[in-house]
């Protein structure tokens, strides 16, 4: 992990969309046709939403944030509006093939589903070669992108030998999930933060190889932490098991969301930390859409806030740990209360506001 007095920089590799939100009463089951109340058409993509979610996380002049990625003729707008959120778009290139698109059902409760097209995200030429040096301390991935260029950016991430940049710190976000067997063959062990949802944990345990579960004893959480639900009993040893695989480095943290329940973080590289359970953000949900690229870039922001000036063993604690997820999720439930997926993204001033009001 990342322990230099430099200036945090988050590098993001990953997609870029045009999202088309159809605002239906229900989403729309098999064999059946329904009427859209409205149609909306966004920028997004899980890179582009995660870096402006970085970005906007950020306090003014406490970091800088790099995407890069492929757009078509037609997404030009997507990268400027990228950009009019902060992130610096130069590695984004303009490439033949159109670009990206989600196809989004948006219902009435706020629930969506979602069918992705690839387009420009996947283009035999989608950037590269890599830098020889590379300028970022943070390293942000997603899976809407190939598989390879995901490989060889985290590669070469943890191949810096020397430097100010030898130690990056690396998180992935697989969602879509890969398949089984690009699951069983990724280099987990690259991995310092692993960041998934409940369902893409069990996915991912069940392809590498291991279903037997670790004793469902309640999580061994600080005194101070709210009480978790009866499900965290099954979730918690779900995680320990994923954590104790030998595919894993022993010190990769993971970070599970829970939906409507929460988030459930182990944190196996700091010292003498427990398991930490924190609630959902009580709110009017409006649009989930971009609730999980919001707490993803706003934990990545804050760890950059907390390594940008010490060394991790200065800075890294259950306690801190704990307090960076609080603001995730206060983020996350205020981009709930909005439509839209990038816009929806509250600003770091916006969120240190509702933290003041209480």
């Amino acid at each position: 992990m990342q322990n230099t007095t430099t200036t945090p920089e988050c590098l993001v590799v990953g997609s870029l969309n045009i999202d088309e939100f159809f605002h239906v009463q229900d989403i729309v089951l098999p064999g059946q046709t329904i009427s859209s109340t409205s149609f909306t058409r966004k920028p997004g993509g899980k890179g582009a939403n995660q870096s402006v979610a970085v970005a906007k996380s950020l306090p003014k002049g406490k970091g800088k944030v790099r995407l890069v990625g492929a757009v078509g003729a037609d997404g030009q707008w997507v990268k400027d509006e990228v950009a009019k959120c902060g992130v610096e778009v130069e590695g984004v290139d303009a490439v033949e093939e159109p670009t990206g698109r989600a196809i989004i059902q948006l219902s009435q409760s706020g629930e969506n589903s979602i069918i992705l097209y690839k387009g420009a995200n996947h283009t035999p030429s989608f950037p590269l070669p890599l830098p020889s040096t590379p300028t970022h301390t943070h390293l942000l991935l997603q899976n809407e992108i190939p598989f390879t260029t995901t490989l060889a950016y985290l590669s070469h991430s943890k191949s810096q030998p020397t430097g100010p940049r030898s130690k990056i710190t690396t998180f992935f976000n697989p969602s879509p999930l890969p398949t089984p067997s690009q699951l069983k063959s990724f280099p987990w062990h690259q991995v310092d933060w692993l960041i998934v949802n409940e369902g893409e944990a069990k996915s991912l345990l069940a392809a590498l190889g291991d279903s037997s579960l670790s004793s469902s004893q309640p999580p061994p959480t600080s005194s101070s932490q709210p009480s978790p639900p009866p499900s965290i009993l099954l979730t918690y040893p779900l995680l320990t098991t994923l954590s104790s695989h030998p595919s894993f480095s022993p010190k990769t943290n993971i970070i599970c969301t829970l939906g409507p329940l929460g988030v459930l973080a182990l944190l196996p590289s700091i010292r003498d930390a427990k398991p930490i359970y924190l609630p959902a953000s009580k709110v009017g949900v409006v649009d989930t859409t971009g609730a999980g690229d919001c707490f993803a870039g706003s934990f990545i922001a804050g760890l950059m806030g907390l390594e940008g000036s010490k060394s991790d063993a200065d800075t890294l604690s259950e306690d801190t740990i704990r307090k960076v997820l609080e603001r995730c999720i206060l983020a996350a439930g205020m981009c709930c209360e909005r439509r839209g997926a990038m816009e929806s993204i509250p600003s770091w001033e916006e969120v240190e506001a509702r933290a003041r009001s209480g």
